[in-house]
């Protein structure tokens, strides 16, 4: 047992570019946790010790195959995900695989779908910096409906609660949350009103506050950072970022990322004058 809970614990928190060359080896172990689950013999205590891995490793499959593009199945292993967390008796694990449905909502423009699951994950959770992410996303779900009220409400809950001091460590879901995120999401969300110079601030803050290691992060931060460069004209910059963040979505072979990049495409077109802009279609399209 210790040594398939050390290694769902490897698996699950290798960096992005890491993952994608570990991707056969996390599924091979969630099938032996998962086949053990179905013909194994082992006490009650044993079983949820058992339980928790099979959440976990299914949340990170499925962290896979949403980079990868591939949403089905994204949700059909975070729906096996729910029922584990809950058999092993941990509302963290829980939380966290509601929060990845409503991040897959929000990506898929459906963010309405996204405020229940995160409501009812806040209720399941106590710790700060999972609070802390769970309130960032669900700002993100307001300010694409267009609540700007309640994103401000949870956008300065986010702040707040990651700021808060505890000796216990946080849920392995959430680890990577740091102040880059709030300062980030906080500009994503004026980009959706127009608020492109206030937005660009903050995203650039972010971005400076952002740890090598997540480069997918990174990536897909720059991509918000190009939008909010076209917002005020600032083309060449613009160009170059929105460069930067394919290069990074190809590397790490994240599909959605790749897609991410390409959705700003065409507001270049009034711009062909620009050096550099004619050919990024082309390249878009080679992708």
């Amino acid at each position: 047992m210790s040594w398939l809970e050390g290694t769902d614990a490897k698996l699950s928190t290798l960096p992005t570019e890491q993952r994608q060359h570990m991707i056969k080896l996390t599924e091979a172990h969630l099938e032996t946790v998962t086949d053990l689950l179905d013909a194994g013999r082992f006490s009650e205590a044993t079983g949820r010790r058992l339980h928790l891995p099979a959440s976990s490793l299914a949340s990170t499959c499925g962290w896979y195959r949403f980079d990868q593009g591939r949403h089905y199945a994204a949700g059909k292993l975070w729906n096996a995900a729910p029922s584990n967390a809950h058999t092993a008796r941990d509302r963290d694990q829980g939380a966290g695989v509601l929060s990845d449905f409503a991040y897959q909502a929000i990506w898929l423009g459906k963010p309405e779908s996204a405020l229940e699951p995160l409501s009812q994950a806040l209720i399941h959770t106590r710790h700060p910096m999972a609070r802390s992410a769970l309130h960032l996303r669900r700002a993100r779900a307001h300010a694409a409906m267009g609540n700007a009220g309640a994103c401000r409400t949870d956008l300065k809950a986010a702040e707040a609660t990651l700021l808060t001091d505890t000796r216990e460590p946080a849920p392995s879901w959430c680890r990577w949350m740091s102040t880059a995120d709030p300062a980030v999401d906080s500009g994503q969300c004026m980009l959706d009103p127009g608020r492109a110079k206030e937005a660009r601030t903050r995203i650039e803050e972010g971005l400076s506050l952002l740890p090598r290691s997540r480069d997918k992060t990174r990536g897909v931060f720059r991509t918000y950072e190009a939008q909010s460069l076209l917002q005020t004209r600032e083309v060449e910059q613009a160009l170059a970022v929105s460069n930067e963040s394919l290069d990074v979505a190809q590397r790490i072979g994240a599909d959605r990322c790749v897609s991410l990049v390409r959705d700003p495409g065409p507001a270049f077109r009034p711009y062909t004058s620009v050096d550099g802009v004619p050919q990024f279609p082309e390249r878009l399209h080679l992708c």
